[in-house]
């Protein structure tokens, strides 16, 4: 199987270098400092689990290589994945899967609204990790896991297949049950601190032991849960209990990858977060007047940091 990371990031770099070290005929997508310096000494991944050194069979910034590509990770950002299906899309063949690992609640949709139904499955990650330098990524905490699955569930041989790849790769993935109900597990958690995480400019600690802050957040995930349920989506009050069992069990300095984005002045995955439970919202009649709060006071910052971008 040649399989293309696109985005050497925290994700890509992660389970890329995880990929490239079993010996699979991978393909690196990245660009400038970060490129040149996995091509001059390769990819370095400091892991709790133990760190390791690897290189791909090809790094490169040039996408009509994806030509030979019959699996891509996309560990880019939720707001990139429409533009980059669309720049990708001449250069899939006709059995070319992509799958999406990054935060965010409707990205396998971004995809299908340009690709083919059959070029797409769902999928979601679990790590904190990120570049530290050009050419070496830092994996911080949280046990690494992929789970994916196609958009039906079904369990077919394409899917088992890359379940195969990703074994022999020696990281933790499953094929899910409902890979929509573990997509908006996941998204409940991050859209839940991200936003106010933002806002406040506190770390996680902070946030959970303040009263104030802590009913702010479980409205939030209220609000998700219920335009969740109305898509159809079996979000539960488990899920929300579930949740915050996991913010309480985060370090206490921890921030959000978009909350540190935004703290930087850079575009974050504002829209993707409380944006899209807000708009979503709006499209089904289910009020969110926390997210709206939260989304509508980050938004000239955001704004800002897009016209520098």
């Amino acid at each position: 199987m040649n399989i293309a990371i696109y985005g050497i990031g925290g994700v890509g770099g992660y389970f890329g270098g995880k990929l490239a070290k079993a010996g699979f005929n991978t393909t690196f997508i990245a660009r400038g400092a970060h490129l040149e310096a996995i091509r001059k000494n390769g990819l370095e991944v400091k892991s709790i689990y133990g760190d390791f050194k690897t290189s791909p069979t090809l790094a490169t910034d040039d996408i009509s290589t994806l030509k030979d590509a019959d699996l891509i990770l996309l560990g880019v950002k939720s707001w990139q994945v429409e533009d980059i299906a669309r720049q990708i899309k001449p250069y899939l063949h006709k059995e070319t899967v992509v799958l999406p690992l990054q935060n965010g609640a409707d990205n396998a949709d971004k995809l299908l609204s340009v690709l083919e139904d059959h070029q797409v499955l769902a999928g979601l990650c679990r790590i904190i990790s990120f570049v530290e330098s050009p050419g070496i990524i830092k994996h911080a905490a949280f046990h690494p896991q992929v789970l994916f699955g196609e958009m039906n569930n079904e369990k077919t041989d394409r899917v088992k297949e890359i379940k195969s790849v990703f074994d022999q790769a020696d990281f933790d993935n499953r094929i899910a049950d409902d890979i929509h109900l573990e997509i908006w597990r996941k998204f409940l958690f991050i859209a839940t601190i991200s936003g106010i995480g933002g806002l406040t400019r506190s770390v996680i600690g902070i946030m959970r032991e303040s009263k104030g802050i802590r009913k702010i957040m479980e409205d939030t995930a209220q609000e998700i849960v219920q335009v969740a349920n109305k898509k159809g989506i079996a979000l539960s009050h488990q899920d929300v209990e579930n949740t915050f069992k996991a913010i309480d069990k985060q370090t206490y300095d921890t921030t959000a990858s978009m909350q540190r984005d935004i703290m930087e002045g850079k575009a974050s995955e504002l829209e993707n977060f409380n944006g899209y439970i807000v708009k979503e919202g709006e499209r089904l009649g289910v009020s969110t007047p926390i997210n709206a709060f939260i989304y509508h006071c980050l938004l000239p910052m955001e704004e800002k940091a897009r016209e520098k971008s």
